[in-house]
């Protein structure tokens, strides 16, 4: 599945996690960058132990300050300097990318508001269209074959580069600047020209199922998903199971993590860290609905704060989980602000599960594993569960 056009895979795995929604290093820093506010009700976001393979940030801000003197890219000689560390998150990003960053974690991204998939054939078809943003308001519909971008074909191309062709990346695509799309519906073949738009990313989704069961599917850790999740909770029918749906999900700013996990917690722990040798910790708020039962369904690209959230449910006894076992990146990335103006996400440490089990290069291995049909089995096993009381 080629997944939803904001900025989130707008670069390859190791650039793109990082800019997309890592494990909300961009709070760690706040108040010394600037770069973006935290509430009082917040917690510090985690600087952990110290990662096998991480950089010294005075030394990639040393290097970025030599090669501005000598009229060279401050961007690169950092870029440079992270690569060789061997810090497989760590990324430079110039300051337009990282402002297209801070506005995705605040729930907003520049695009035409479509998603896509492979389709039987290969080739990229429309999944979803966002409503009211340009590809709607074009006519674009769910089942339109993606042929070009621009003039450019992409069959076959990587996501990563189908992407970034929608939103400009690299061609200093802003608000407004248009994009011509080749569509294929049937026997139709047109092209269509749209301009993009500042939209409102669709990161909580809410559905009926049978049971009485809901589905709340969380694409993202964004702004205000926490609260989102507690009130779909709270809005479910007396008694109805929760299917929460993290598949697919490459993390966001921790203090929704934490929010997430506590609409189905009554306070106690929900991750560890440290800070250089400092032991921290991340609990839940208390009043959070401990009676439903639970099901998190995960995958592969269930990565970061949403391995914080399985990882705080399976741990705590309040979910079970269902699907393949997650990605892995339990690392944590604070961003350094440049002479140049650019960023350096950094690697700083991990962090653990309330068990104190490390996911960082394991991951979680679900209660239950399954390859095929894991939505339908996820349902199965919530359905066992009964209601809550």
């Amino acid at each position: 599945m080629l997944g939803p056009e904001p900025p989130m895979m707008s670069r390859g795995l190791r650039h793109g996690a990082a800019l997309t929604l890592v494990f909300a290093g961009v709070l760690a820093t706040a108040s010394a960058t600037g770069l973006l506010p935290r509430g009082e009700d917040e917690p510090a976001a985690p600087r952990v132990r110290a990662a096998a393979a991480t950089v010294d940030r005075d030394e990639v801000a040393r290097a970025a300050a030599e090669a501005m003197a000598d009229g060279k890219s401050g961007a690169k000689a950092a870029e440079e300097v992270v690569s060789r560390s061997g810090d497989r998150w760590g990324a430079v990003y110039d300051a337009g990318e990282y402002e297209e960053f801070e506005r995705a974690l605040d729930g907003s991204y520049t695009g035409v508001g479509l998603w896509a998939k492979r389709g039987a054939d290969g080739r990229a078809e429309v999944s979803r269209v966002q409503r009211g943003g340009p590809a709607d308001r074009a006519g674009i519909r769910p089942g339109d074959q993606l042929r070009t971008i621009d003039g450019a074909a992409i069959d076959g191309r990587p996501v990563s580069e189908v992407v970034a062709l929608l939103r400009g990346d690299g061609k200093g695509a802003t608000t407004g600047s248009s994009v011509v799309l080749g569509l294929q519906r049937g026997d139709r073949a047109w092209n269509e020209t749209v301009r993009r738009a500042r939209l409102a990313t669709e990161v909580v989704t809410v559905r009926d199922l049978a049971g009485p069961a809901v589905m709340i599917k969380v694409a993202a850790f964004t702004k205000g998903t926490g609260e989102r999740v507690r009130q779909a909770v709270q809005a479910a029918p007396a008694g109805a199971g929760v299917l929460l749906d993290l598949r697919g999900n490459s993390g966001g700013l921790v203090s929704e993590a934490v929010t997430t996990a506590s609409a189905f917690l009554d306070g106690g722990l929900v991750a560890t860290y440290d800070v250089r040798g400092e032991q921290k910790a991340l609990y839940a708020r208390p009043g959070g609905d401990t009676e439903r039962p639970v099901v998190a369904l995960v995958d592969g690209g269930t990565m970061s704060a949403a391995e914080l959230v399985t990882g705080a449910l399976k741990d705590r006894g309040r979910a079970i989980t269902v699907g393949a076992r997650t990605f892995g990146k339990g690392s944590v990335q604070m961003p350094e602000r440049l002479p140049d103006g650019s960023v350096a996400e950094l690697t700083v440490g991990h962090y653990r599960t309330p068990s104190g089990h490390d996911v960082d290069g394991r991951g979680i291995t679900p209660d239950l594993a399954v390859s095929g049909r894991a939505e339908e089995r996820a349902q199965t096993v919530l359905s066992g569960l009964g209601t809550g009381s």
